[in-house]
């Protein structure tokens, strides 16, 4: 009678061992795949912040053959894009921009999406529906901490009009999910490329000096 009640003893023991055991791998398991999740996206992270700095070096190389200023700061007459710094005409701030660029294959994020946007195989067929970045029309050569470029799940919580969007002091900025999951890559003026969390875009935008900052989006509707 004693050794019966030794071995059922015995089992129950084992079983609470294994349903511990359980609980710490299901507990693991949870803890692991968020930095799984993590891992996945950042070689998209790391190319989206390279198509970034290619478009800063050919800014540079066209602003450097037209006086020191963007395409969006010309008229049209002069190479420029200025007639078309609102509605649906980002897209022509790059499309002048077409041999310093070379490729359009570099606007767009590989970890596009939104199923309307793709690779387009030329600068003659390129739109908005093959842009991943917003333009900052407010930046300006002597401001190197200007946003100029980046991915466009950027938000305020205010709508987008005439395809602008205004970050102000008052309306705090924001990443969205898509993309990068509440996380983006920045562009500024000096040419550097900053990989920034909320709190840290936020800071961007105030470190600008310009109290409203424009930003034309790639809108795929007028």
């Amino acid at each position: 009678m004693k050794t019966s009640s030794c071995k059922n003893r015995q089992r129950g023991f084992t079983l609470v061992e294994l349903l511990v055991i359980m609980a710490v791998i299901t507990i693991l398991a949870c803890m692991l795949l968020p930095a799984g999740s993590r891992d996945r996206a950042r070689p998209h992270r790391i190319q989206c912040v390279n198509n970034l700095k290619q478009i800063g070096e050919a800014d540079r190389v066209w602003e450097g053959g037209h006086g020191d200023k963007y395409p969006f700061n010309i008229s049209k007459t002069n190479g420029g894009t200025i007639e078309f710094t609102a509605g649906a005409g980002e897209f022509r701030h790059f499309q002048v921009m077409s041999n310093e660029l070379s490729t359009p294959k570099i606007l767009i994020c590989s970890a596009e999406s939104d199923r309307m946007r793709r690779f387009a195989a030329n600068f003659a067929a390129f739109g908005n529906s093959n842009l991943s970045y917003f333009i900052g029309l407010d930046v300006t050569e002597t401001d190197p901490q200007g946003v100029l470029c980046g991915d466009r799940n950027l938000t305020n919580g205010t709508p987008i009009r005439n395809g602008i969007l205004e970050l102000t002091k008052n309306t705090p900025a924001g990443w969205t999910a898509e993309l990068h999951n509440k996380v983006g890559n920045v562009l500024l003026s000096d040419g550097s490329v900053q990989q920034l969390s909320i709190t840290g875009l936020r800071s961007a935008v105030a470190n600008t000096g310009t109290f409203t900052n424009r930003l034309q989006m790639p809108i795929l509707n007028p």
